[in-house]
C-alpha cells in the first residue's frame, strides 16, 4: 500500500500559471508521441484522487484520460459530468480518512494529483514516493508544487532520468 505523486514542475517549481494554465507543458517536443513513462506508471496503480482544480483543468482535455478510477476530492462539487460518472467519484475529508475508506474498497495504490491535494497528503506524511519531472522553463510565477510544511519530510532519491533530451526525471522514495 502506497501514496504516490507523478507530476512535471517547471524549473522554478510551479505545476500550473497562477490560473491553472498548464499551455506550458503541451508545448514539450515529443517527437516519438512518447508518454514519457505514464503508461508504466499507472499500470502500478488502483486510483487516482485529485483535488477539484486539477479535475476542472482535466475535464477541458478532449479526451478522459485515466484508465483507473478517479477520486475527486472536494467540499464544493455536487456532482460529477454524466458523461464520466463511472470514471470518476466525489470524496470529501482529510487525507488520512480518503487513504483509510479508499483502502477499505481495496483501493491501495493511490495517485495523489493537485497541489494542494499534495501539499495536504505530505503535510500528514501520506506520501510514500515522488515521481517529478522537471520541465526547462521558467515560469516566474504560478503554483507551487510544494507548500508550507510544519516539519521536514525526508525522501531518499532513487534514480534520475534524461527525457526526450531535455526533461529531467526524478525518483524519490520517504525516508521513515
Amino acid at each position: 500500500m502506497s501514496n504516490y505523486v507523478y507530476i512535471a514542475t517547471s524549473l522554478d517549481g510551479f505545476i500550473a500559471r497562477k490560473d491553472g494554465s498548464i499551455d506550458w507543458l503541451t508545448e514539450i517536443p515529443n517527437p516519438d508521441g512518447s508518454d514519457f513513462g505514464f503508461g508504466d506508471f499507472i499500470k502500478n496503480i488502483d486510483a487516482i484522487v485529485m483535488g477539484r482544480n486539477t479535475f476542472e483543468t482535466v475535464l477541458s482535455f478532449e479526451e478522459w484520460p485515466y484508465p483507473k478510477k478517479v477520486f475527486v476530492l472536494s467540499s464544493t462539487l455536487k456532482s460529477i459530468p454524466d458523461n464520466i460518472s463511472d470514471k470518476a467519484e466525489l470524496i470529501n475529508g482529510k487525507p488520512d480518512y480518503v487513504v483509510d475508506l479508499l483502502h477499505s474498497r481495496n483501493f491501495t495504490n493511490l495517485y495523489i494529483d493537485g497541489g494542494k491535494t499534495i501539499q495536504n497528503f505530505l503535510e500528514q506524511d501520506l506520501i510514500d514516493e515522488m515521481i517529478i519531472t522537471k520541465i526547462p522553463i521558467l515560469l516566474g510565477d504560478g503554483i507551487p508544487l510544494f507548500g508550507k510544511m510544519d516539519n521536514d519530510k525526508k525522501f531518499v532519491h532513487k534514480k534520475t532520468e534524461i527525457l526526450a533530451g531535455s526533461l529531467v526525471k526524478s525518483y524519490y522514495k520517504r525516508d521513515r
